[in-house]
């Protein structure tokens, strides 16, 4: 009988890659063609204020954190983060961050900052969210948040989007809020959603600043008009989108502030671009 010696081929498996500040991705949820959302693991270290962003992202093609700022739209009592995101065929990080799937990493930076807070708002008794497209995404936060209802008599979502379709993840957690185990009793009557569409029939339509300065909102949700002395806003937006909004709120008497110096309103000028 012939000896043959049979030769074992091995291959070296590379070890998986883990990124730097990773976070595992827990669900994902693609609300249009354009808007999807998803949920990561939160760091045991991260502590924030509902409202505020965080840095996140993938490694680019040369192995370097490419790196986005986005608004946590999860409340700070969650013990997952969740994001809400605009897909940007060529933009460098949505281009990629659209494909993730569950189980698979992202890169969190777990430095929270940001002007959405509460704390940057003088005490009043009705706040006013305004925010178009993905810019709900910190209101989403603090519509969640406990703290909101506590400080406030009356809350009020303003969101517009050009398509119906692209209100829906708005539509869907403000729906969700009424039945929250935590927070339900507390929203129920307080909370007020306005959501207007500008590119298609809807009940609600046109712009935020034309149904602020028409009256058109107050008068369709039989509220008393806009007034220094009451009212607090937050805006959240593309940076014509906020800068139309603030000369609004001002016409109104309201004056910009920080965390440094609380005032009537605060705006978010992280987001202003488009290309993420």
């Amino acid at each position: 009988m012939k000896n043959e010696t049979v030769v074992t081929e091995t291959k070296t498996i590379p070890p998986v890659k883990t990124l730097p500040d990773a976070q595992t991705v827990t669900s994902v949820h693609h609300w249009t063609d354009r808007l999807f959302s998803f949920r990561v693991t939160r760091p045991q270290t991260l502590r924030f204020r509902s409202g505020e962003f965080v840095m996140i992202g993938l490694l680019d093609e040369k192995g370097k954190p490419l790196l986005r700022a986005y608004s946590i739209a999860s409340p700070a009592w969650d013990e997952e983060l969740e994001f809400y995101s605009i897909k940007v065929p060529d933009g460098p990080l949505t281009s990629k961050l659209q494909h993730i799937n569950v189980g698979d990493q992202i890169i969190l930076r777990p430095k929270p900052v940001g002007t959405l807070v509460l704390d940057a708002l003088i005490p009043g008794k009705r706040v006013w969210f305004l925010a178009t497209g993905t810019g709900i995404a910190p209101f989403a936060s603090l519509m969640r948040e406990p703290e909101t209802y506590e400080k406030f008599e009356e809350v009020v979502m303003m969101h517009t989007c050009r398509t119906v379709a692209e209100l829906e993840y708005g539509r869907k957690l403000v729906e969700d809020l009424v039945n929250d185990p935590l927070i339900g009793e507390m929203v129920e009557g307080k909370l007020k959603y306005y959501p207007t569409a500008t590119r298609e029939e809807f009940h609600h339509q046109g712009r935020i600043t034309d149904n602020l300065t028409s009256g058109k909102v107050f008068a369709d949700l039989g509220i008393a008009p806009m007034d220094a002395e009451h009212d607090r806003a937050m805006i959240c937006g593309s940076l014509a989108f906020n800068k139309d909004v603030m000369a609004v709120l001002e016409g109104f008497g309201l004056r910009e502030g920080a965390n440094s110096e609380p005032r009537e309103f605060v705006v978010e000028k992280a987001f202003v671009g488009e290309g993420i």
